[in-house]
């Protein structure tokens, strides 16, 4: 009997997945594809679709096959596919049955509204063309706070959406760590003051084929992913064999190189999930934060290391032998590690990215906690750009307008960039020790070992685990620790400005 209520559920369940997976389509189709007019009428069809799974999924009728299964899954191996989703259907039922059906209708509906207005306002330099829709997406995440209760900070429950279980306060003592320990890094670089003036062209084309060129060696392929242009670079797709990430283009700088290789990241943990946890709530990575630790793996770790640019170098050189005449891989891999602070966030180097999200965390704070008028924004954004980096911002359009989230109503999500950072140190600590010719692989061009490692202790497993199991099972601990990246950092601007090295 339970097996067949398990199979009842697991069915109901996919019906849920395949709606939620159309609402991706649709997202992805409207940065992507869609003609500006288009948005009131997508707009209606993502709240219809939101709604309609939201409505399925909260269903007496998911709760109590949920309730029937909870004694019979306790008994199953905690580690099978049976257990997993029975624990984490329920919990996930919990949490989205004290949310009224309307009410995520109508921030699906906000969210593509404000995306086209955010695209325009961040053209045009025009934060007040922008503020009613911030405002809008603003209280319709107050009112999804008070759905719960709220045991210590508002902003738990934001947070909650992305990292399962993560406090602010946690975040915060993390937060003040990195104040402590990577502030000074900075610091020191900046009085070694040995930056050297780059004045670059990339034209696009050669940009377009060496990137291809990066991820196919990293493990994209042409039959199970796409790469398309976009204002605000992101990953998607339908399911395991179909990985959409997007890009976009500099013709100064390879800012999109790294953006590339940044959603590659998030799209090979979601390529890589066992497909036996397909069409359920399992087939998606544990959390953000370990999500965007994957990305920025590969977009720093893997893509910033001397090793990769030995292999790659030689050929971007040969795309661009005017603008590179002169260099060599040492050159060039000090310049792509150049620390120098920066107005937009996904430009930022690794020694002051953190920064970027912390400023953000604490405007994000103060906005749900109406701390300042709304429209006073772009001055808290630009105090807080000099307090912590040292930049005076020219306008909104590289300072408050310059991220996509807040129209999406994305409030909680940028504390997972950080954190992203910090469990990517972690685990490459790990992976380093498990795979002791790691780097000799990168010269080579082979990076099968390193997707081969993500597969087995993280990525096969999608969601079947909390974030702080995760971590215990991969890492021997289930707690993020900022130290590990704080001694990557330091030991790498070493070698590059002469600094103390880690001790």
């Amino acid at each position: 009997m339970s097996q067949a209520k398990f199979d009842e559920l697991r069915t109901r369940l996919a019906e849920i997945a395949d709606l939620v997976k159309t609402a991706s389509l649709l997202g992805w189709d409207q940065h992507v594809m869609m003609p500006p007019r288009g948005a009131q009428i997508r707009a209606e069809q993502l709240a219809t679709v939101g709604r309609i799974a939201h409505q399925k999924f909260t269903s007496a009728e998911v709760g109590n096959l949920i309730d029937e299964l909870r004694d019979w899954g306790e008994q199953q191996e905690y580690d099978s596919l049976e257990a997993s989703l029975v624990r984490v259907a329920a919990r996930d039922w919990e949490k989205a049955s004290k949310v009224p059906a309307e009410l995520r209708a109508e921030m699906s509906r906000s969210a593509a509204l404000a995306n086209p207005v955010w695209v325009e306002a961040r053209k045009n330099n025009d934060f007040k063309s922008f503020l009613p829709v911030l405002r809008k997406n603003l209280d319709l995440r107050k009112r999804y706070i008070d759905c719960f209760e709220i045991d210590d900070e508002p902003y738990d429950i934001v947070l909650d959406d992305y990292e399962r279980d993560m406090k602010t306060k946690s975040v915060r003592r993390i937060f003040d760590y990195l104040k402590e320990h990577q502030a000074p890094l900075v610091k020191e670089v900046a009085a070694r003051g040995q930056n050297e003036p780059h004045d670059h062209v990339f034209p696009l084309e050669q940009q377009k084929i060496f990137e291809l060129e990066v991820v196919r060696a990293f493990g994209f392929t042409d039959d199970a992913w796409r790469l398309d242009p976009t204002v605000h670079p992101f990953a998607s797709g339908t399911g395991i064999e179909d990985i959409r990430i997007t890009t976009r283009y500099f013709d100064d700088h390879l800012g999109g190189l790294f953006g590339t290789m940044h959603e590659f990241g998030h799209g090979l943990y979601e390529h890589q999930i066992d497909p036996a946890l397909e069409r359920t709530p399992l087939a998606r990575g544990v959390s953000l934060g370990l999500h965007e630790s994957q990305s920025r793996m590969w977009e720093n770790l893997v893509g910033r290391s001397l090793p990769f640019w030995r292999r790659f170098f030689p050929r971007l050189q040969e795309l661009y032998p005017d603008t590179l005449a002169g260099y060599d891989v040492d050159r060039w891999y000090r310049e792509v590690n150049m620390v120098e602070p920066s107005l937009i966030r996904v430009e930022a180097d690794e020694a002051t990215y953190n920064l970027h999200i912390i400023l953000r965390f604490e405007l994000e704070q103060a906005m749900l906690g109406d701390e300042f008028p709304l429209e006073q924004l772009p001055d808290e954004w630009n105090s807080r750009m000099w307090e912590y980096l040292g930049i005076s911002v020219p306008d909104d359009t590289v300072g408050v307008l310059q991220d996509v989230h807040w129209s999406g109503g994305s409030v909680g999500y940028f504390p997972t960039y950080a954190l992203g950072n910090l469990i990517s140190a972690q685990l490459w600590e790990r992976i380093v020790a498990d795979v002791p010719d790691l780097y000799d692989g990168f010269e080579q061009g082979e990076f099968a070992p390193l997707r081969d490692w993500l597969r087995e202790h993280l990525h096969h497993h999608g969601r079947k685990f909390t974030p702080g199991e995760t971590l215990e099972r991969v890492v021997g601990t289930s707690e993020i620790d900022p130290a590990p990246y704080v001694r990557y950092l330091r030991e790498k601007l070493a070698s590059i400005y002469g600094i103390a090295a880690p001790s």
